[in-house]
């Protein structure tokens, strides 16, 4: 069964298209390297819990939204492989491509798929 990373990150409102770019642009790279698709979504419904929730867990501020995303991989060694290929790959370290958000805020994690319907 196919394997998951999941992503939430606190973007600013006002980096929308560049995040945009920035997505697309590291899309075709995990593709190069055995992704199966990417999605990435902006948030548009996403209250604040009292206990957790996405706001609380990206310490989301005033002008920023939520993006929650994830990459399909057909397997846990796929997504292995391709990630050290992706984290090695000049055209990710680049200057000229930063992330328009604080990674220091995203959570993420891989998922093994035990439903699919």
């Amino acid at each position: 069964m196919s394997y998951v990373d999941g992503f939430v990150a606190a973007v600013p409102t006002a980096n929308r298209e560049q995040f945009k770019r920035h997505a697309e642009f590291m899309a075709a790279i995990f593709k190069e390297n055995g992704a199966l698709s990417i999605t990435e979504c902006w948030g548009d419904d996403v209250p604040e819990g009292k206990v957790t929730s996405f706001p609380l867990a990206v310490k989301l501020k005033e002008d920023e939204t939520v993006v929650f995303s994830w990459i399909i991989w057909p397997d846990r060694q796929t997504r292995d492989v391709g990630m050290g290929k992706f984290m090695s790959d000049p055209r990710v370290q680049s200057e000229g491509n930063a992330m328009p958000f604080d990674g220091q805020r995203m959570i993420f994690g891989g998922f093994e798929t035990i439903v699919n319907l």
